[in-house]
């Protein structure tokens, strides 16, 4: 990997150029409507960033993102409703010597314009391990999937700073990427050191090699600074939460099977399914039929475990009819399920199901309520 610097008035060069070959999307400053809640003295910021399609964005409007931005990173790769196949009569199927379904491209890939995606940060990076593990290492690979990200370019970049929600320190995910990118961005006070870090970067790179400079040591030295002095405040900012140490995680969980705290959290829940919506690693969909004329259409919706009839079955059945049961299930799938297949949980630390939930439900709460009741318990049994 390679590491040069790019100054502040050639960024603009460098997103042209990608936008050439790319539908390039890219961080856009917006208005939060959420008050952060802070009980820790923290000086935090309050916008939020959503990504946008640059050839649609004025260029003053463009903002290098200082956290992540509000949509998670699936939404570029697994679209939240979409067709997937289309079924035929016999004679069609006959005539087009296929069988009784077919891709909607008619039984080939589809061809979508290559995606770029500007400011994806070190949670988005990692919560793609666990969409590629879902959707690329089962029996077969979801070829929508493979080719979105066989074809995509990432441009991720660190994090100079953080919301009041971000906790991925928490799972020892450090706040700037090392790995899963084309291209990252580290700011400056006058520009930016760019890592290139893959052969369809160092493309783009040598086509425009005249806007970069070799990175300077002490450029390199600052930003090593730089993203110790953050992680060193992130990890003071969650101190105070006592969020419990990754190692614990499946253990905690698994002994709180029959705990309060499932039934107490979701007294406040409403439903909206908010939280399943926005998490980088779910992953579960629904698959539906629908009229289309003469034929059908099978689409792909997402679904998640806090949905009422995520596991209803046909004869009306449902072994997860309540809500704090839905719950629990959300949390078993993600700390024990994963650390038991993958070895490590299926949460970044992102933070975004804590600033959509209008309940107010905190999932560094549940963990360290669950840690506390573990230890508790411990405790009081050795007497």
């Amino acid at each position: 990997m390679e590491t040069y610097f790019l100054r502040n008035e050639d960024i603009f060069k460098f997103y042209d150029r990608i936008a050439q070959d790319h539908r390039l999307y890219i961080p856009v400053r917006v208005k939060s409507l959420l008050k952060p809640k802070c009980d820790y003295g923290f000086n935090l910021p309050s916008d939020d960033y959503v990504a946008k399609e640059y050839s649609e964005v004025n260029k003053e409007d463009v903002a290098f993102n200082e956290y992540r931005c509000v949509e998670p990173a699936r939404t570029f790769f697994t679209y939240y409703k979409e067709e997937v196949c289309e079924y035929f009569t016999e004679e069609e199927a006959s005539a087009k010597n296929i069988g009784g379904f077919a891709t909607s491209s008619g039984g080939k890939k589809r061809r979508e314009r290559p995606l770029a995606v500007a400011g994806f940060k070190n949670c988005d990076l990692f919560s793609l391990k666990i969409q590629d593990y879902v959707f690329l290492e089962g029996v077969d690979a979801d070829p929508l999937y493979q080719a979105r990200r066989e074809n995509n370019l990432i441009i991720s970049s660190d994090c100079p700073n953080f919301k009041e929600a971000c906790f991925c320190r928490a799972f020892e995910i450090n706040p700037h990427p090392i790995e899963g990118f084309d291209f990252n961005l580290s700011s400056t006070a006058n520009g930016f050191l760019v890592d290139v870090a893959s052969d369809k970067a160092r493309s783009i790179y040598k086509s425009i090699q005249e806007i970069f400079t070799p990175a300077t040591f002490g450029q390199l030295s600052g930003r090593s600074a730089k993203r110790e002095s953050l992680i060193k405040r992130l990890e003071e900012h969650l101190n105070h939460h006592k969020i419990p140490k990754k190692e614990t995680l499946q253990e905690i969980v698994l002994a709180g099977l029959n705990s309060g705290v499932w039934n107490e959290q979701m007294k406040t829940c409403v439903e909206c399914n908010g939280c399943v919506f926005m998490c980088d690693t779910c992953h579960c969909f629904l698959l539906v039929d629908e009229p289309a004329g003469e034929r059908t259409k099978r689409l792909r919706v997402w679904d998640g475990c806090l949905m009422k009839n995520f596991t209803r079955v046909a004869g009306g059945a449902n072994p997860l009819k309540l809500r704090y049961q839905r719950l629990r299930n959300r949390y078993l799938k993600k700390f024990d399920f994963f650390i038991s297949n993958l070895g490590y949980q299926a949460c970044c630390g992102c933070g975004r199901c804590i600033d959509v939930c209008p309940g107010r439900i905190d999932i560094r709460n549940i963990l360290r309520r669950l840690y506390e009741e573990k230890h508790l318990s411990a405790n009081t049994g050795s007497h």
